[in-house]
């Protein structure tokens, strides 16, 4: 494929499995306005907070009146926002201050699990012409281990913590580092 790429270049979509690594080198990172507020997480603890959490949501929105939701454990990572235009990721950025993050897209492409096209499965619902998602970026504790005891066999520098380790991964200038 990369050899077909090379010499087709107007063959390159940007779903194309050689579009994962490698993008050039950026000396920084460009600035990316949030559609929204990305809010920072709070701990919940039962239902009382989870009441309180909607209360408030609802008086910056007054949609979430009408939204579905799901509620998940939260995972200490790095949150992104991700932008996919007609189904193809287009866009991703770190939540910044809320309402600006930096543009890290050629590095979260190098994320085997981050989709470059949507829907995953053809039998989904049509894609909308442009939609975000939030979405939070995480290193296991095993991986991280693993990292960890991989760089102290070859006496590199060691890693304090995974959340910290994701987001100084991501905010690599290099994508083949990161």
């Amino acid at each position: 494929l990369k050899a077909i790429e090379a010499a087709h270049p107007e063959l390159i979509t940007p779903d194309s499995p050689t579009q994962k690594v490698g993008n050039q080198i950026s000396e920084k990172f460009s600035k990316v306005s949030h559609p929204a507020p990305i809010l920072s997480l709070a701990n919940g603890f039962g239902s009382p907070d989870a009441l309180a959490w909607y209360e408030r949501i609802l008086r910056l929105d007054q949609r979430v009146a009408k939204a579905d939701f799901l509620l998940e454990p939260k995972l200490d990572g790095l949150t992104v926002v991700l932008h996919y235009n007609n189904g193809i990721f287009s866009l991703g950025a770190t939540r910044g201050d809320g309402s600006v993050g930096e543009d890290i897209t050629a590095n979260l492409r190098t994320i085997p699990s981050l989709p470059l096209r949507i829907p995953v499965f053809p039998t989904t619902n049509p894609v909308p012409e442009h939609i975000v998602f939030r979405g939070e970026v995480f290193i296991t504790k095993a991986d991280f281990l693993e990292l960890n005891a991989d760089l102290g066999h070859r006496g590199e520098k060691t890693y304090l913590n995974p959340r910290n380790t994701a987001a100084g991964s991501l905010r690599q200038l290099d994508p083949a580092i990161t």
